[in-house]
């Protein structure tokens, strides 16, 4: 049985349980209702001054109302007591679903942190128009893989100036970590109106 399902269940009690009280209550009034229509309550005498049965009153329907009154009120407590449990047990759940929602989510993201790859260099500019915008470089953007050149093997920025020039339109695969996620685009190195081939500034990120 799924935890949905679970959650479910326990409502329907509570509710069938909070039903079988709104019975119970409705069946004491009726019961209170048959004393005070014979103006004896609870505790008023059934017997006359010389301790025979009253002839104004119907003693065994009063008996009877008394008696059902005590037993339905003894289960209405049993009742209460059941409802008040079922419920912290349904909040109880519903807590422990919530933390378990709250530390799988975390566990994920600290995952996610802990593959990502360190970044060697990071854009701090990119022109309007140029290769690297058309790519979807960014500002900020902090670059893990730029063609053949990664976090391992990276010394410099030659190494990437290199690259690009060898690789004249020919696309080259760059992965950036943007906002605590991977992207991955395609570059082109190419002539366009601007100076150089990619259009953007790329610094070293000092270790």
């Amino acid at each position: 049985m799924t935890e949905e399902n679970n959650g479910n269940s326990t409502m329907e009690a509570v509710q069938s349980l909070i039903k079988t009280k709104d019975n119970m209550e409705e069946q004491i009034k009726a019961y209170y209702d048959v004393l005070e229509d014979q103006d004896v309550g609870m505790e008023g005498p059934l017997v006359d001054a010389e301790g025979f049965p009253r002839a104004d009153v119907n003693v065994y329907q009063i008996r009877t109302a008394r008696h059902s009154i005590s037993c339905l009120q003894n289960d209405h407590k049993a009742i209460m007591v059941e409802i008040e449990e079922a419920l912290h047990r349904l909040h109880a759940r519903e807590k422990a679903k919530r933390d378990q929602d709250q530390a799988e989510s975390q566990a994920e993201s600290m995952e996610q942190e802990v593959t990502l790859p360190s970044p060697f260099a990071r854009v701090d500019a990119v022109s309007q128009g140029s290769p690297a915008c058309q790519a979807g470089l960014r500002v900020n953007d902090e670059i893990i893989t730029f063609g053949s050149v990664n976090t391992r093997n990276f010394q410099n920025l030659q190494n990437i100036a290199s690259v690009v020039q060898h690789s004249e339109g020919k696309p080259l695969s760059v992965t950036v970590i943007r906002n605590g996620q991977k992207t991955q685009m395609g570059l082109t190195p190419q002539q366009w109106s601007g100076r150089g081939l990619l259009g953007c500034n790329i610094v070293p990120i000092q270790k």
